[in-house]
């Protein structure tokens, strides 16, 4: 069975964090899990390679883009919507 969004993405975000993703949640902060700007481009690029989607040029920006990378729930969310619009 394949793996959820929501699992992938843990993972994701976990390795940029260097952390165990079986102690990333989904309401915590990108900011509380110590990414640095670097970390969140990497998360960037690592989403769209691992999902064959274009996240939005502004995503680390929360006031110039759709795509919500507040929390670990919110960056699921987007790549699930970035998902379902490429069907």
């Amino acid at each position: 069975m394949p793996r959820s969004v929501e699992a992938q993405v843990i993972d994701i975000i976990a390795r940029h964090a260097v952390l165990d993703p079986d102690t990333v949640t989904v309401d915590m902060s990108l900011e509380d899990l110590g990414l640095d700007s670097l970390g969140l481009v990497e998360t960037i690029f690592a989403i769209e390679e691992t999902f064959d989607v274009s996240v939005p040029f502004n995503a680390n920006d929360p006031d110039g883009s759709t795509f919500d990378m507040t929390t670990v729930g919110t960056v699921v969310a987007a790549v699930e919507a970035l998902i379902a619009a490429n069907q």
